[in-house]
């Protein structure tokens, strides 16, 4: 099946944006919110609930094998083991009674300054 397949490309290269999405999603996680372009906070949504999702099945988790794989996974996406530390020990107890739809995307009547870029708090 196709699910999930559609990318937000940014109009950077691929290294650039996984970084981008990397850095905003560690981010996200220390500051509970970050305000950002409507573009970026959209194309941000998809990759922080996958790794919402995995510090979800690893509370869940009874086997300890489980556990450190999905802490590993989000260590090779997030590449910071500081916000995965608290996702994990932190925040993932939060979302264990949720499905799916962790964040959510506000937007901002007010663009930036200097480009009139429509802005957005997730």
């Amino acid at each position: 099946m196709r699910h999930s397949k559609h990318k937000h490309l940014l109009g950077v290269k691929s290294a650039h944006r996984l970084s981008l999405m990397a850095n905003m999603c560690c981010a996200l996680i220390e500051n509970g919110r970050i305000r950002t372009t409507l573009a970026k906070a959209k194309a941000l949504r998809p990759s922080i609930e996958k790794i919402i999702t995995l510090a979800k099945k690893a509370h869940l988790s009874e086997d300890a094998a489980k556990k450190v794989h999905y802490r590993r996974l989000a260590i090779a996406r997030l590449r910071n083991k500081k916000s995965v530390q608290k996702l994990f020990d932190e925040l993932a107890e939060d979302f264990v009674n949720r499905t799916g739809g962790y964040t959510r995307i506000y937007n901002l009547a007010i663009p930036r300054l200097g480009d009139a870029a429509d802005m957005a708090i997730i």
